[in-house]
Formats: structure tokens, C-alpha cells, sequence
């Protein structure tokens, strides 16, 4: 009597089934490539999802509340909730890409394990030494006086935290958009630095809306821009950019009580005075028109090639910083 022959394998039951069924329909690559949804159709679905929601939540707040027209920029009370509510609106925005995408949300420049550790308290420190050593430099040729104080008694410290909790705000939006989902997914698309410097001209030609920004200023964004991406490339994150974004900002507007991108703002400390060639202060445009900002930025790509060596990719993508950080 014959043995019976031996079941199939799985191997041989897998071939079989898969000959069996029809094949599956090829993807759209207009849509989709080899990593699913291109990147350009998911840019567009956060815009989307962001302009949607920002039109929804501002008809809910005027019918709430029904601020006072006031002549000028807002008060740095209004400054904080307008850009408390645009973070608050990228980052849901981001979660809800990322539920999609079927990725952990850290991968877009926050991940939740580095939250205010410390890159971001590096990030304040250098930003702050950053600014001083820049009105240090325009002192130093006669272009920068502290004055007299504009503040006395607790008014110093209230308004010093009030500004600093504003700051910190503008640095976690600002970053966000311009180095967050965006860089991320654009990257996905068409390269890290690509992307990077796209996005930094953008960082730079909105900031020519400030009331006393001119083109030198821009320019001097545009490039601070591109630091803050290469703290990205090089650290993972953005929590050393967010961190040195708020401290220098914070040093500019309420510490040396100059202006920040074109704007004096209330609660300044001092009544300081910017003197001199426009080359040397920036006139209107505040210290980041000076050409000593090209100076100290250049001077922090080192500190940050310094702090953070090069690291060796392991994967191809123009992204795996982000994705070891998170």
C-alpha cells in the first residue's frame, strides 16, 4: 500500500490561494507611490483640515466675544491667545495626519519623550547669550543704549513672564509651522534641504507683513529659517529650536527692550535707544537687520555642529532624524 503523500506547505498553500484570488488593482500614482499617499496630497488635506477649522473656531470666538478695534498690533495678552489657538489648531491638525498616516505624532519635531528636557533649556540658554552677544556687538560700535527702566518693582517681573510666556508660544508655533508636519512631509517629497529651504523663504516673506520689516530683515529670517532647520537635521526635534527661538525673541523685545522683526511691543524693561547706520542697528527692523545677526548666526551653526556631531543615517529617507527622535 502506497504512503499517502504529505499535506501541502504553508508556502504551497500561500502560492496556490494568491493564484487563486485576482489580483489586486494597481494603486493610482497620481495618488499614491511606494510609501502610500503622496505628500503633496496630504499637504493639501492639512491645509484643508487647518483652514477649516481656524474659519470654525474665529466665527465661534466673535460670537463669544467681541473685541475692541485697536489701533496698531495687539497687546501681548492678545498676542498669547492668538498664538496659544494657532498652535493649538496645527498641532490637533498634525494628530489628526498622523491617525491617517499611521504614525506616532512625535515624528513631526515634538515627540512627547522630549518635552522642555534638555535641547530646549540649550535652546534658551544659547538663544539668550545668542541676543546679548549681538546687542553686545552693536554697543560696542555705538549703535545700541540701554536708557533708563521703563518698569520698577513687581511690574519687572510680571511683564518679564508675561513676555516669556509669550515668546515661548510664538516659538512652539512658528517652529511648528514652518519645521513641523510641513517639513516633514514636504521632505517626504522632495528632500530634506529642499524643503528646508522652501519653507524658509516662506518663514522669511511672511515676517515682510510686520509693520518696520524690510527686505535686510527678511533676509536675516529667511536665513535664521535655515538654522532652525539644521537644528532639526542635526538633533531630531525641534525642542533646541523652540527653546532658542523664545529666549532670543525674549532677550530682543523685553530684556534689551528693542524691536523684534519691525515691532516694540509693551512691558519692555528699558527705554533703549538703537543709534547709528542702519547696516549696524537695523533702524526700524531692530538688531536681526543688523549685519552683525549674520555674525551670530553664523557663529551658532558651529555651536550647533559642535553640540550635536553628525550622526550616520540608517535608512534613505530624507526623515529618519525625526522618526529615531520620536
Amino acid at each position: 500500500m502506497d504512503n499517502p503523500s504529505s499535506p501541502p506547505s504553508p508556502s504551497d498553500f500561500g502560492s496556490q490561494l494568491s493564484a487563486a484570488l485576482p489580483p489586486s488593482p494597481p494603486r493610482n500614482v497620481v495618488f499614491f507611490n511606494e510609501r502610500g499617499l503622496r505628500a503633496g496630497w496630504r499637504i493639501l488635506i492639512f491645509i484643508l483640515l487647518v483652514v477649516s477649522i481656524s474659519i470654525s473656531l474665529s466665527a465661534i470666538v466673535r460670537k463669544i466675544h467681541h473685541p475692541a478695534h485697536t489701533a496698531g498690533f495687539p497687546t501681548p495678552g492678545q498676542m498669547i491667545f492668538q498664538e496659544a489657538m494657532s498652535f493649538a489648531i496645527l498641532f490637533v491638525c498634525a494628530l489628526i495626519m498622523s491617525r491617517i498616516e499611521k504614525r506616532s505624532p512625535g515624528v513631526y519635531g515634538l515627540p512627547a519623550a522630549s518635552v522642555f528636557g534638555k535641547n530646549f533649556w540649550l535652546g534658551m540658554l544659547l538663544g539668550l547669550a545668542e541676543v546679548s552677544v549681538l546687542i553686545g556687538l552693536i554697543a560696542a560700535f555705538g549703535g545700541y543704549s540701554f536708557g533708563g527702566l521703563a518698569l520698577t518693582g513687581s511690574a519687572i517681573l510680571r511683564w518679564g513672564l508675561i513676555h516669556l510666556l509669550l515668546f515661548t508660544l510664538v516659538g512652539f508655533f512658528e517652529e511648528f509651522a514652518f519645521r513641523g508636519y510641513l517639513q516633514y512631509t514636504l521632505a517626504d517629497g522632495i528632500g530634506f534641504w529642499p524643503a528646508a529651504i522652501l519653507l524658509s523663504l516662506g518663514f522669511g516673506a511672511v515676517h515682510l507683513t510686520n509693520p518696520g520689516e524690510g527686505p535686510v530683515g527678511a533676509a536675516s529670517v529667511a536665513l535664521v529659517g535655515l538654522f532652525f532647520a539644521f537644528t532639526l537635521y542635526r538633533t531630531g526635534n525641534l525642542w533646541y529650536a523652540v527653546g532658542l527661538h523664545a529666549s532670543f525673541d525674549w532677550g530682543e523685545t523685553f530684556l534689551y527692550s528693542v524691536p523684534n522683526s519691525g515691532m516694540v511691543m509693551d512691558g519692555h524693561l528699558s527705554n533703549s535707544l538703537l543709534h547709528g547706520p542702519k547696516w549696524l542697528t537695523g533702524a526700524s527692523v531692530g538688531p536681526e537687520g543688523s549685519v552683525f545677526c549674520f555674525v551670530t548666526m553664523a557663529l551658532q551653526f558651529l555651536v550647533v555642529m559642535w553640540l550635536f556631531p553628525k550622526r550616520k543615517e540608517t535608512s534613505g529617507s530624507p526623515v529618519t532624524a525625526s522618526e529615531r527622535a520620536a
